[in-house]
């Protein structure tokens, strides 16, 4: 007898979490994450699930990001009709992202179709509505940490504080047939997390693990607050000295609230100019709520409080009001989402400023591949906003410290804690090079062999045994090519190539030789 474990998501790339397992009792989905990142990536969240919805008898949350929880709307929607569990905390901020991610989607399919209408195509329809969202929230079962439930017969389960983010957690499973327990990390904070406890699990060993690797091949300098505090401060006086805008692409859950406790701590103590902190997020107002109501949760939830309610911090509540802000001259400080820059407020505010050398953009967190930030931060010295093209004459800064991931060594030192593993160690939610740094790390440790190492690819379906693994070649069809999954596509490739045109004729010196230029481009096409 064996368990079935499908990976359906965040496999060789770090978005889409969503692990199904198949048991004896029933079927039981671990998260049920959106793809984000490249629009190729993008688009396996219209299509349908690679299980049937009504078939799954529970969910088991780790936490509220929406790569991990931003498909659950969707699958209420399809037919799932089971609960799912989670911590309170991560039903509480679900309650606000949830709703948001769908009111996302709507709007941008209202602004989809309007193209489509002038291009004679047909009409979109959202993933989910904010409707959809709401309803899906009467599905949320909250529960305690180290508390253990029985989502469906012949299996117990348990939460352990992942010190990720408010209320994110690793999940230990039971299994009576066959006797097994299986670690799943979700998501794992630094050892020295701003605000979040110490990421803590069981000890007593298992059979197999299915664990993050976002930074899996990094080594990273231990950034303590104070010292992160200080680079923040040395870009806010440059902002202040050059009359510019500050602007911080922020997720809104966690870093966002992690930023304000730090420009509010830098004012209060005279380290920084006073200034207002414009929080362009209406997702970030909401989920600071919550962060007020779970303070008591964070490592100095008394000091969070106080940030959050400080006078310096504006609330931005609509678009006319953010449209007004991106149009300001002069020094301000301006944290709007997302914290990749592919969507968002942050956009505009970027179309407006990014040209402008006075400006200085922080960048605060994962930059995944195919995203605007992740150009920005690779150095990119042209990129196109809402199909406008632009040069980039702000300055780029990236800011260690903020991460809400554990690096390789953190990720290694949490996993030998857990005890012997005696099966399979399993390393999503990754990029391949830090999937293949984690993976020397596990055995450098001697925790598994490399035969022991798992790396999934998208809809790779497994057999779990005591102390064994065998991969299931019945699985299933998958919905990507595993080379294709989390590698910028041909619409970043397209971009790439129509800046590096306008380069070109912009750069030529006299219409004849754009004229010659054009001409090749034309035969090369007709040439196709």
């Amino acid at each position: 007898m064996a368990i079935g474990l499908k990976v359906c998501g965040a496999a060789r790339e770090v978005t889409g979490l969503s692990l199904l397992f198949d048991t004896p009792g029933g079927r039981v989905l671990v998260d049920c994450g959106m793809f984000q990142g490249p629009k190729t990536l993008k688009a396996l969240n219209y299509e349908p699930f690679p299980y049937d919805p009504t078939s799954v008898d529970a969910v088991l949350l780790t936490h509220a990001h929406i790569d991990h929880s931003g498909l659950l709307p969707k699958l209420v929607k399809q037919g799932f009709r089971g609960p799912i569990h989670t911590t309170e905390a991560t039903r509480d901020l679900c309650s606000v992202m949830l709703p948001d991610s769908g009111h996302i989607q709507e709007t941008e399919v209202e602004q989809l179709n309007r193209r489509n209408r002038r291009r004679g195509r047909d009409p979109v329809q959202p993933i989910y509505t904010a409707e959809d969202a709401e309803r899906a929230m009467v599905a949320f079962r909250p529960l305690d940490y180290g508390a253990w439930i029985e989502p469906v017969p012949g299996l117990r389960a348990r939460w352990w504080n992942a010190g990720h983010m408010l209320g994110s957690a690793s999940i230990e499973l039971e299994f009576d047939r066959p006797r097994m327990r299986v670690i799943v990390s979700g998501d794992i904070g630094p050892d020295l997390g701003p605000i979040q406890r110490d990421p803590e699990g069981p000890t007593e060993g298992a059979d197999h693990v299915v664990i993050e690797s976002t930074y899996g091949d990094e080594d990273r300098v231990d950034v303590a607050p104070a010292a992160r505090r200080a680079a923040m401060a040395k870009l806010v006086q440059a902002a202040s000295r050059q009359n510019g805008a500050l602007l911080i692409p922020v997720f809104a859950v966690e870093r966002a609230q992690e930023v304000v406790l730090d420009l509010v701590t830098l004012m209060r103590s005279a380290q920084v100019p006073p200034a207002d902190i414009h929080l362009d997020s209406p997702l970030a107002s909401r989920a600071t709520a919550v962060f007020e109501k779970h303070a008591a949760m964070l490592e100095d939830g008394a000091a969070m409080r106080t940030a959050l309610s400080d006078h310096r911090v504006h609330h931005v509540e609509d678009w006319q009001q953010s449209a007004q802000l991106s149009r300001q001259e002069g020094f301000r400080i301006v944290l709007a989402g997302s914290g990749m820059c592919d969507a968002g407020r942050i956009r505009a505010h970027l179309k407006a400023k990014l040209w402008d050398a006075r400006t200085v953009v922080a960048l605060v967190g994962f930059q995944a591949q195919g995203t605007l930030g992740r150009l920005l931060l690779d150095g990119a010295e042209r990129v196109k906003i809402q199909g406008e093209a632009m040069r980039v004459g702000a300055r780029i800064e990236k800011i260690e410290g903020y991460s809400g991931h554990a690096d390789g060594p953190e990720l290694g030192r949490w996993l030998q804690a857990r005890g012997t593993v005696s099966g399979g160690v399993f390393l999503v939610h990754g990029e391949e090079e830090a999937i293949e740094g984690l993976a020397k790390r596990v055995v450098g440790r001697g925790i598994a062999p490399d035969e022991r190492i798992f790396r999934p690819v998208l809809d790779e379906a497994f057999r779990l045994m005591p102390g064994r693994v065998e991969r299931d070649g019945a699985g299933g069809q998958r919905r990507a090519r595993p080379e294709t999954v989390g590698h910028p596509d041909w619409h970043n490739a397209r971009a790439a190539l129509t800046l590096q045109i306008e380069e070109a004729l912009e750069k030529a010196r006299d219409d004849r030789t754009r004229a010659v230029l054009l001409d090749r481009l034309r035969r090369a096409l007709d040439a196709s």
